[in-house]
This record gives C-alpha cells, sequence and structure tokens, in this order.
C-alpha cells in the first residue's frame, strides 16, 4: 500500500541517479528522454509502491523531488 509519491521536477535533475540507488523500493529509473539541459532524470516507475521513506528527496543535491504524504 502506498504510503505517498514522488514528483519529481525533471528540470532540475541533472541525472546523478544518487535517488536510484537509494530507493529501498526500487521505484525510480532515469528517463529515456532527456530534460532541457540534454540530461537523462529519474522518474517514477510505480507510485503505488512508494513508502515515503523520503530517501530520494533527501538525498538529492538538487532538490529536484517532493514527497507527498497521504493522510492516514
Amino acid at each position: 500500500m502506498a504510503r505517498g509519491e514522488p514528483e519529481i521536477n525533471p528540470e532540475r535533475c541533472k541525472g546523478c541517479e544518487l535517488c536510484v540507488s537509494a530507493c529501498p523500493e526500487g521505484i525510480l529509473a532515469m528517463s529515456e528522454g532527456f530534460n532541457k539541459q540534454g540530461q537523462v532524470y529519474s522518474e517514477c516507475i510505480a507510485p503505488e509502491k512508494c513508502t515515503a521513506c523520503m530517501s530520494c528527496a533527501i538525498i538529492c543535491p538538487d532538490s529536484a523531488i517532493r514527497i507527498w504524504r497521504y493522510a492516514g
């Protein structure tokens, strides 16, 4: 059961992949497309599995990730 969902700003992401390796649920991956800077960016491939642990948001050096937590 999802407890939250990551919101990733692709234009702030520089493609460092730190969030991908930090996610304990393995729900982040690098995109096949590119942002305006020509970089691949992180995207959530399984938001329904997000536990809202915030590991991805904490490790992101560019603050490109916000976590929305579900009430309840």
